[in-house]
């Protein structure tokens, strides 16, 4: 009995044990099934979508590789057919065609005659083409037609002798090989996806089910106090749920940044003020930057209200509009403390305010020597390869740091907490971030250096290099438009200064405080501000030519920058010219606009660059004009935003040939004006927008040739190809648009301040644990 009662015992926990292994593999089956149904069905609907994509794309690759051939073959014949149907010599075109006709792909030939009569043909070429090809609007190059020997692809081309026309060389291919290669495509695809589909089933429930149970073992034991928190076990646990209640809240907002960065709708003033809420928990704000985004300028008219010319302002005005806050810029309109109140503030837009401009004063003394001498003729021309020679005072340097102090202090008088996020922009303000963090140790500090950074060589040109470095690294996040910059930043700092560096995070530890280098590619608003008032393209077109007193039928470029030597406007029309030397058909019918906002004009540098401007476009308006036609038209003045947005929606072509650039907002804006998916870009390769725009026509703009041919490769392109190329960038520069800029920047910034918190946190509890041991 007592063997049969353990013999019954050890049945029935096996039993028990045997049914929980049963519920312990229905739950891994159910949790591997929650990631390889969706995989399995994401892969199937990839292949069903991607099959026929593959079908199309194969059948336009054979059909350019069947041009390419026919071009090939009709320049062959070229030589002899002209001569030998001139003689009416039938035989030698027949055994010419029939040598031609070996190759296996090449089916038939025929040639017809100017009055579309077929003269000669080889056998085999289907009497239903005749000397006209049915057209296939579905394929680019040749027609491909199906008769009853199968698909065939049907090319016609010109027989010229001399400059005469005097036929036509029609090429039939047979395409029968295509549709062979196609289903073998089709059946290496599909092999490949139920491959494919296995292997990463298989890899992705394993790393799931580690995954899962290590970050879940982790967590828990984290906030029970062991691991990391080990040295905490001893305190009350009433003092650790504050701590673990911060460390829930920093998972969470974790997994908010996650979210925030892949979103897939458009980032949008709605949603960047979502972040501010959601994830800085309405933090306070502060822009400082040396433009202002309004201008207030005495006129015979009274006072008036500018926008400047600055891609700056361009980008950042719509963020502050989203965002609300404080933005500190020098005062530099003749009307601005008419405007402001006795403190330098007022409230802007003035049709809608929504946040704070504080205007800093500075005098005449203080902006040559700040604005004009260091910032504008040592750091700029430093930045930029554009070949001019940086210069450097001892004068200016003095200058340029009581103004960065004037602005730090700005910036605790304007700060309402201890600790705001403080957005410093561009090369006027390198001191500031170091000077800011003196004032407010908590501050979070987000310097955006808006031009390029040159490699270290270059930069040890600067007196004054390592303050400006160290200046620069008391920011909380660096950030450049391009990962290039950055790289050369970093490598600046390895060589000047002595700094703990992580090339791996993008981190440098100086003075006891951590810098993140980023980079965070500017962008524009989307929509723009007028998108839903502004004129049609039509309409614009129209106004614009009268305007310029232009024919309706004339080929319309332009291109809009401030009037700086580094936007490559010399090299610009210098292209213009030679584009007329190499095409004089389009004399009388191209014009390009040049709108070039005055910029820095008390600088010799830049009087001197606006005198050879004018010279230059005098000289080709001479060579090239004729009965009221000037080829140039040079517009030296500001113009409001919306103006120059109508240039753009009336343009055929804008260009853009920056020597060197950190962006160039142009571009983009260009691209966005353009609802109309018509147009061109040319884009020159060393701004930081060609990075991105990769459908504009990049170009050297030290190659005058290679300019010009690309301005007429603009100018003939087909509707067709304007409408894909503009229509893949608008898509581009619609999801990276300004708001997903700052988004970005701001994100990283909660991020870094929610660690911080915590730190915090536990620094306290460290500091309490030996009085509660007590």
């Amino acid at each position: 009995m007592r063997a049969r009662g353990i013999l019954s015992f050890t049945i029935a926990g096996g039993g028990k044990h045997s049914a929980m292994s049963t519920r312990e593999k229905l739950r891994s089956i159910r949790l591997s099934l929650r990631f390889i149904a969706p995989l399995a069905v994401t892969l199937a609907l990839l292949a069903y979508g991607l099959v026929p994509l593959v079908d199309r794309l194969t059948l336009r690759w054979w059909v350019s590789d069947l041009d390419t051939r026919s071009q090939l073959i009709a320049n062959t014949l070229q030589d002899q057919l002209p001569a030998l149907a001139e003689q009416g010599a039938a035989a030698k075109i027949n055994l010419l065609f029939m040598r031609a006709i070996q190759d296996e792909r090449l089916y038939a030939l025929a040639y017809c005659d100017t009055t579309n009569r077929l003269r000669y043909q080889t056998p085999t070429y289907p009497p239903s083409l005749g000397c006209n090809p049915p057209a296939n609007p579905d394929v680019e190059g040749g027609s491909v037609v199906r008769l009853r020997q199968g698909p065939l692809h049907v090319v016609k081309h010109p027989i010229y002798q001399g400059t005469d026309r005097i036929g036509s060389l029609v090429l039939v291919h047979d395409m029968s090989f295509v549709e062979r290669r196609s289903a073998d495509t089709r059946r290496y695809l599909i092999g490949m996806f139920v491959i494919l589909g296995v292997i990463i089933s298989l890899v992705t429930v394993s790393i799931a089910h580690l995954s899962w149970r290590g970050w879940v073992a982790g967590a828990r034991a984290l906030l029970r106090g062991e691991g990391i928190l080990q040295p905490f076990s001893q305190t009350p646990s009433g003092d650790m749920h504050p701590l673990a209640s911060d460390l829930r809240a920093l998972l969470r907002e974790l997994d908010m940044d996650r979210r925030g960065r892949d979103r897939e709708g458009t980032w949008s003033p709605e949603m960047l003020r979502g972040v501010l809420r959601d994830q800085l928990f309405g933090d306070e704000i502060i822009v400082v930057s040396n433009r202002e985004p309004f201008i207030h300028v005495r006129t015979d008219r009274g006072v008036e209200l500018q926008r400047p010319a600055s891609g700056l302002v361009t980008a950042l005005e719509p963020v502050m509009r989203a965002c609300s806050g404080t933005w500190i810029a020098h005062g530099s309109g003749s009307a601005d403390r008419e405007t402001a109140d006795r403190h330098g503030r007022l409230r802007v837009p003035p049709e809608k305010p929504a946040y704070t401009l504080r205007r800093v004063w500075l005098s005449r003394q203080e902006e040559e020597g700040y604005y004009a001498g260091l910032a504008n003729e040592g750091l700029w021309p430093l930045c930029h390869i554009a070949h001019v020679r940086p210069v450097f005072r001892t004068d200016d340097w003095m200058q340029y740091r009581r103004v960065n102090q004037r602005f730090a202090d700005a910036v605790q008088e304007e700060a309402r907490t201890e600790d705001p996020v403080v957005l410093v922009q561009d090369y006027h303000f390198a001191l500031l971030p170091r000077l800011i963090r003196e004032r407010l140790p908590k501050a979070t500090i987000i310097t955006f250096w808006h031009i390029p950074w040159p490699n270290p060589e270059s930069f040890g040109i600067c007196p004054w290099r390592e303050e400006i470095l160290s200046g620069l690294l008391g920011s909380t996040i660096l950030g450049f438009h391009t990962r290039f910059h950055g790289q050369n930043f970093v490598e600046t700092v390895d060589r000047c200064l002595e700094a703990r560096i992580e090339r791996e995070s993008s981190t440098i530890s100086y003075r006891g405080h951590l810098t993140r280098v980023e980079n965070y590619p500017i962008s524009i608003q989307w929509p723009s501000e007028w998108a839903d008032n502004q004129l049609s393209v039509p309409l614009c077109r129209a106004k614009v030519l009268r305007i310029e007193q232009l024919p309706d039928d004339v080929l319309l470029g332009v291109g809009v920058d401030r009037m700086d030597y580094t936007k490559g406007i010399l090299e610009r029309f210098l292209a213009v010219e030679r584009l007329l030397e190499l095409h004089p058909e389009l004399v009388g019918r191209f014009v390009f606009v040049q709108i070039a906002a005055p910029s820095r004009s008390t600088l010799e540098e830049y009087q001197n660059f606006e005198s050879r401007m004018r010279t230059l476009a005098a000289r080709v308006n001479a060579r090239f004009g004729r009965d009221g036609y000037r080829p140039i038209h040079l517009k030296a003045e500001h113009h409001p935003a919306e103006i120059v947005n109508e240039y753009y929606r009336a343009a055929n072509v804008c260009v853009v040939t920056s020597l060197h650039d950190g962006m160039n907002l142009v571009a983009k804006e260009f691209i966005a004006s353009r609802d109309d998916e018509q147009g061109v870009l040319v884009l020159s390769q060393f701004t930081g927008a060609a990075r991105e725009l990769h459908d504009s026509l990049l170009v050297n703009p030290y190659h005058g040739e290679q300019c010009a041919d690309a301005l007429y490769r603009a100018l003939t392109m087909p509707a067709d190809e304007q409408r894909v190329r503009i229509r893949s960038m608008r898509r581009l520069v619609q999801e990276f648009n300004v708001y997903r800029w700052a988004g970005a920047m701001l994100l990283d910034a909660a991020r870094l301040r929610q660690r911080h918190r915590v730190s915090q946190r536990i620094v306290e509890h460290q500091r309490e644990a030996p009085v509660h041991s007590e």
